[in-house]
């Protein structure tokens, strides 16, 4: 599912110089599918409640790849900015519910669950991010590039596959269900939940009204936006940054590439680091190391790989943080499904801040030295909200 956005920081140039517009104007292009996580977030536990989470997960699998197709469709500027706000409420509707999901299915075993469920994140990003350029670039056989809108139609390739899987799994986790027994009613009428536990219908309850109200799940949520905002806006400038230290297109894009896969290293590391003492720091510590590297890519002080590959792990960690404490902060499935959709809203829409300030701070300054104080700013602010949401304490219970 990243796969669909992580493509257009490398691609930002080719698409501003095919529009007549800079780049930095086009920095709002990568910040639009995180306002419509931010608007569509709080909907999708209502949105499970109706039609239940395998059929909204299937429906937001089905407008992603609508999305990616009317995004590179020919013509003005409307295809491109209609599909992108297409995959991002489609891209909403899936980041809120899997968390629920994972809280529901594999209560015993969330650290590494949600570990590999934001590795899979980070890798299929990282191929997003690396393959743009090339196919851009490509020249067929009239000569002619294939130019951006080809590159971004690629970055859909998977989702008609991840559909299918979908929709195969459910379909078998149904009839199992169906064969061990009817479902049983939740007394408390929250939720309806087969006999083995693996198919679930969330009625609507008051968790989505009263998760706002809530000191722990706004740790959460603080914690959500201000990891991303360093993700999304190294995604979409970590090229342009590349490019003005004198690394071409191709290998621009191949740095976001090292970035994104090395988020894959610190996902797949959560569980091992997740222990003991770190149990309670390690959120808090992350941003740290984040504002170490980040300084060091943009400052050129010295190896770039070995910045890259720091500040792309420790990305990987925090999102794999974020996501696991929309799961383990909460004690039933549906508080868990809200506090997701409350922490996502609030999240993206202080994430989707960043590559528009940053790419306007560099805009006013003329170099990148401003704009790294900006993120410097917000990662003292994760810092802090690490703290706070590394504390033991449950949504509803705090």
């Amino acid at each position: 599912m990243r796969m669909t956005i992580t493509g257009i920081g490398p691609l930002l140039e080719d698409i501003a110089d095919d529009r007549g517009t800079t780049a930095a104007a086009l920095g709002g292009l990568a910040s639009v599918p995180l306002l419509v996580w931010a608007a569509v977030s709080p909907l999708a536990h209502g949105i499970a409640a109706r039609i239940g989470v395998e059929r909204a997960v299937g429906w937001s699998l089905a407008v992603l790849a609508a999305g990616t197709v009317w995004r590179s469709l020919p013509g003005g500027s409307l295809s491109l900015w209609f599909g992108t706000v297409c995959i991002g409420a489609a891209l909403a509707i899936g980041n809120v519910l899997m968390p629920a999901v994972v809280r529901r299915d594999f209560g015993s075993r969330i650290p590494l669950v949600m570990g590999v469920y934001s590795a899979l994140l980070s890798a299929f990003g990282a191929v997003g991010a690396g393959i743009v350029v090339p196919i851009a670039h490509f020249e067929a056989g009239d000569g002619a590039e294939l130019g951006w809108r080809i590159a971004l139609l690629a970055t859909g390739a998977p989702v008609p596959i991840a559909l299918i899987v979908w929709i195969v799994a459910t379909r078998r986790a149904a009839a199992r269900a169906a064969s061990a027994g009817a479902l049983s009613g939740d007394p408390q009428g929250d939720f309806l939940v087969t006999s083995t536990g693996t198919l679930t219908t969330i009625r609507r309850g008051t968790a989505g009204r009263r998760v706002w109200r809530d000191p722990v799940a706004w740790a959460v949520a603080s914690y959500m936006g201000l990891q991303s905002l360093p993700f999304y806006t190294l995604s979409t400038w970590l090229a342009p940054i590349q490019s003005s230290h004198g690394r071409t297109a191709v290998e621009a894009g191949v740095d976001v590439m090292i970035y994104q896969l090395a988020g894959i290293a610190g996902s797949i590391c959560l569980p091992l680091l997740y222990r003991g003492a770190m149990r309670r720091w390690l959120a808090a510590l992350v941003p740290v190391a984040i504002g170490v590297s980040v300084t060091g890519i943009v400052l050129e002080t010295g190896p770039a790989l070995l910045w890259l590959c720091i500040a792309g792990f420790c990305a990987g960690a925090s999102l794999g943080l974020s996501l696991m404490f929309m799961a383990i902060r909460a004690r039933e499935q549906e508080t868990a499904s809200a506090l997701s959709g409350m922490a996502q809203s609030v999240g993206y829409l202080v994430a989707a801040a960043g590559p528009v300030l940053f790419g306007l701070v560099h805009e006013f300054s003329g170099g990148w030295g401003a704009p790294l104080v900006l993120l410097l700013v917000f990662g003292f602010g994760q810092l802090i909200a690490g703290v706070a949401a590394g504390r033991e304490r449950f949504v509803f219970r705090g």
